[in-house]
């Protein structure tokens, strides 16, 4: 089976009015009572959950993450396929492990296992 996405990642500078904006727009529920106020989004039916947040920069971004089983392994087989890795393997807090690597046009794709 091909690897699945399984979550979306939208950032900027106010996140609380992105997460006001999307909410507005979609009808999303997105809880943001966490200490990163990281807006969680459930995943809808046919859908996958994703989250909407700030930067610690300050960027703006837009980023989906495709489960895979190793992290490490599918940076290095992007690598040779002409990506860049731009976040090594990481585990976050209370969460899964991400890693995130730029296409050969520079568009960011994240990496997740543990979902």
């Amino acid at each position: 089976m091909a690897n699945p996405v399984v979550h979306f990642e939208v950032a900027g500078k106010d996140a609380a009015a992105l997460q006001q904006f999307y909410a507005s727009l979609f009808g999303w529920t997105i809880d943001a009572n966490n200490p990163m106020n990281y807006g969680m989004v459930a995943a809808a039916e046919g859908g996958i959950g994703g989250g909407v947040g700030p930067t610690p920069d300050g960027e703006k971004h837009l980023t989906w993450y495709v489960q895979v089983d190793d992290l490490q392994a599918a940076l290095d087989k992007a690598g040779q396929l002409g990506g860049t890795t731009v976040m090594p393997p990481m585990d976050v807090p209370g969460g899964p492990s991400v890693a995130q690597f730029s296409d050969p046009e520079g568009n960011v794709v994240g990496l997740v296992k543990g979902m």
